[in-house]
């Protein structure tokens, strides 16, 4: 699919828009997966290390709570948009364990949206990222921009 038919491009990010992200359910098996794979330390492979760390109990990595925001994002809006990629996280605060068992949902907050001075065919979008486990509780917080191609190059912000 072309940029133009794409549903979200540099116009549609204004700031204080709102994007429901969805849910996923945390199973065992993929935090022991990717922590086998990617964050091997035991207290996210070992029951019995996860109970005698700081975290009480086995948990995901945190890198696989991005992972997961990532995958959501992605479902959300980014797979129907014209991303052009991202310059970097500001900020990632991992405030409470995600447990397997957890159903996690999350929302992006728009907080900032300017054209790019360089590459007049890019918007640059500030976001918020936040993740919720099923009391309600905040899990992650992200902060960070994403490029994105304008509809119109005669576009201005």
């Amino acid at each position: 699919m072309s940029d133009s038919h794409k549903t979200y491009a540099f116009e549609d990010f204004s700031p204080g828009r709102v994007f429901d992200l969805g849910s996923k359910q945390v199973s065992r098996e993929e935090v022991l997966a990717f922590a086998a794979a990617f964050d091997p330390q035991p207290l996210h492979l070992d029951e019995v290390a996860a109970e005698a760390s700081v975290l009480g109990g086995l948990s995901a990595s945190g890198w696989h709570s991005c992972a997961m925001l990532m995958r959501m994002m992605c479902d959300a809006y980014l797979l129907d948009s014209t991303s052009q990629g991202s310059p970097g996280i500001d900020s990632l605060r991992w405030l409470k364990p995600v447990r397997p068992g957890d159903t996690l949902r999350a929302r992006m907050t728009v907080l900032a949206a300017r054209g790019s001075q360089s590459r007049p065919q890019i918007g640059l979008v500030r976001s918020e990222w936040a993740v919720f486990n099923q009391a309600d509780e905040q899990v992650l917080s992200m902060e960070g921009w994403t490029m994105f191609a304008r509809r119109s190059s005669s576009s201005a912000v």
